[in-house]
């Protein structure tokens, strides 16, 4: 016990001599869980999400935790470690994460809003002045801050380590950071306990109701399009030919086309997703497929369909969706009525 406490000693005493190594550390962690998770390497990539998530069971708890450890080893934790710690979690937290939703985001729709806002957290938690001066005295805006972060990382680690599908990783992550935040918001809003439970139930509500109806301006953490392509035919196996087609003409259509796409999944993980067919913007069909999850290519899925409108020619799109309708990527190709001229 009293190596320990020795040893705990000169660890506070490094940390209160030189805390910016604390959040630099989470920085550079976190953009390096990202690339070894990114490799494939899944029981890895279940260890780095757990950990992940026991640093926001740690902060959760850490009231009680700096209280234990002053019981039971008499060291009281500086409150500059304890400030830097955070930022560390957030830090690290945030540089895991904003590469899964960069790959995962279709820019061209309102999934663009929530990854810039993952972005612009991820700057404000490298800029001190900015995390403290700025964002940590405002405690409600603090405690939303910390939220959201929470949100995108249960987004991402929840497929990861427990397999669960699209649709419940975003129900469970969405209740349990609402739960956790709510508290905190409410108690900065208002010093009286009765108002401040009825705060909470307000804010409770709110975030539930927004969460779910901005779900398809949310990216799916964790899978992506690793291949996709628009062809007349495919190859046996599901094998993508090598005709690959941005345009098409009618008679063409009338044969068949297939909507081709490889998806990137966590091993273990199976979901069911759909190729929405939209013509000149508006909703013509949608066909659902299972995928699962664990080959480095992507899972390989295709639509096809030979029912067509009379008049098919103009721009078409194939929005693939999860059950949720969060969109994990979009195809798009143009019917013409002329043959496609070839140049030689």
């Amino acid at each position: 016990m009293a190596v320990v406490k020795k040893l705990m000693r000169q660890g506070l005493k490094l940390a209160e001599r030189f805390p910016w190594v604390i959040p630099l550390f989470g920085f550079v962690s976190g953009v390096a869980s990202f690339f070894l998770v990114e490799r494939r390497q899944d029981q890895f990539a279940q260890i780095i999400s757990a950990l992940m998530l026991g640093c926001w069971l740690w902060l959760a708890i850490e009231p009680l935790l700096r209280r234990s450890i002053a019981h039971w080893f008499g060291v009281q934790m500086p409150a500059v470690v304890l400030r830097y710690v955070s930022q560390l979690v957030h830090q690290e937290s945030l540089f895991f994460v904003v590469p899964f939703f960069f790959i995962t985001t279709a820019w061209n729709t309102g999934q663009l809003v929530f990854t810039s806002l993952l972005i612009l957290a991820a700057i404000i938690s490298l800029i001190d002045p900015l995390y403290y001066n700025w964002l940590a005295p405002r405690r409600w805006l603090y405690f939303t801050f910390h939220g959201i972060t929470l949100f995108a990382v249960l987004l991402t680690a929840l497929p990861l380590i427990f397999h669960l599908s699209t649709s419940k990783s975003y129900l469970w992550a969405l209740a349990i950071a609402a739960l956790l935040t709510c508290p905190g918001v409410a108690r900065d809003m208002t010093p009286n306990w009765w108002k401040r439970a009825a705060v909470f139930i307000g804010l409770l509500l709110i975030s539930g109701a927004a969460g779910l109806l901005t779900r398809p301006w949310i990216p799916p953490a964790s899978i992506w399009l690793t291949q996709v392509a628009i062809t007349d035919h495919i190859e046996k196996r599901q094998i993508l030919s090598d005709k690959p087609l941005k345009t098409l003409t009618t008679a063409q259509l009338a044969q068949g086309v297939y909507a081709y796409t490889a998806i990137h999944a966590p091993r273990g993980l199976r979901e069911r997703i759909y190729h929405q067919w939209r013509y000149k913007g508006k909703k013509f069909d949608k066909i659902a497929l299972n995928i699962s999850g664990g080959r480095e290519e992507g899972y390989r899925s295709w639509s096809h369909k030979r029912n067509f409108p009379a008049q098919a020619a103009g721009d078409w799109q194939i929005e693939v969706l999860t059950e949720t309708n969060q969109v994990i990527g979009i195809l798009r190709f143009k019917v013409v009525d002329a043959p496609i001229q070839h140049t030689k």
